[in-house]
């Protein structure tokens, strides 16, 4: 039996309101979480970060929102004429909520708690609560290696938290901070609608979802989908702190700039809306 090593790559191009996407996969396959962006906005933000040639192999997309689909159907065509047809992932329900404008040909119809394979990577639909038909997060495993995607929820789940035990790099949502989101100029029903069970997770539910869910493996923890309006990076950054320090998790700022994990513990980035993260990489094994 021989041991195959692979380095899987995750970069996150955007992650917030004003458009999410996310590349996992290695040099020979990949795929991409959403498409929030503009088509041209995906692949420059790609190539700025040295991964103009990667493979898509595949799209998954977590709901009907537009920050997660809204380019969908143009990414489809412009896929189709540079790479031949390219699935695009989702639930029905989430298909048929779209907006007509966004539903991209080449439909795979998933469910949540269903596995399915793109090529080597094995991915699994988590279903979440969120105000959207059927919206599902990822996990995404590779040889060894497991990705999880969990944003857009708006309370902490059991389920949620068992998947994440398994995952050694994280993008998990720190939304809001609940005295910011009050206090700020957002109209009264939507306040109530963000911190709602079925809106987005603030930072104290996040808290709680990562102690829930933290595992002996994960390695790179990325705070996402923070709200540029009701939280700060230094907010984020306390609450996970205090929640991987109270653990008992080393944390190892100083690799973050360069995607490196080499020293144990874990990795805390910010994910940010108009300016990606550099990727990281993580070696897996497969037998």
């Amino acid at each position: 039996m021989s041991l195959f090593r692979r380095e899987i790559t995750v970069c996150s191009l955007s992650s917030g309101s004003a458009g999410n996407a996310t590349w996992v996969g290695d040099r020979h396959a990949g795929i991409l979480i959403d498409c929030g962006l503009s088509t041209k906005k995906i692949f420059e933000g790609l190539q700025e970060k040295g991964l103009g040639d990667v493979p898509i192999d595949a799209v998954l997309i977590t709901h009907e929102h537009s920050d997660h689909v809204g380019s969908a159907a143009v990414l489809a065509r412009h896929l189709a004429k540079k790479r031949g047809p390219v699935p695009f992932y989702m639930t029905r329900s989430t298909f048929e909520a779209a907006h007509p404008n966004s539903r991209p040909d080449g439909l795979e119809a998933i469910e949540a708690g269903s596995p399915f394979r793109v090529r080597h990577l094995r991915v699994e639909p988590i279903p979440v609560p969120h105000d959207a038909a059927d919206p599902v997060a990822y996990r995404i495993q590779i040889g060894d290696v497991s990705v999880g995607i969990i944003t857009d929820l708006g309370k902490p789940t059991a389920l949620v938290g068992q998947h994440m035990k398994h995952c050694d790099v994280l993008l998990l949502e720190f939304n809001h901070d609940e005295e910011m989101l009050m206090e700020g100029p957002y109209p009264l029903a939507l306040k109530q609608r963000i911190r709602g069970s079925h809106g987005h997770l603030s930072n104290s539910q996040a808290q709680q979802l990562l102690s829930m869910g933290l595992g002996s493996r994960l390695k790179h923890l990325v705070l996402s989908h923070l709200s540029d309006e009701n939280n700060s990076e230094g907010r984020a950054l306390g609450a996970a702190f205090q929640t991987l320090r109270e653990a008992g998790v080393p944390i190892n700022q100083k690799e973050a700039a360069t995607g490196q994990n080499r020293e144990g513990g874990v990795t805390v980035q910010v994910a940010r809306q108009r300016v990606g993260l550099p990727p990281f990489r993580v070696e897996a094994r497969e037998w």
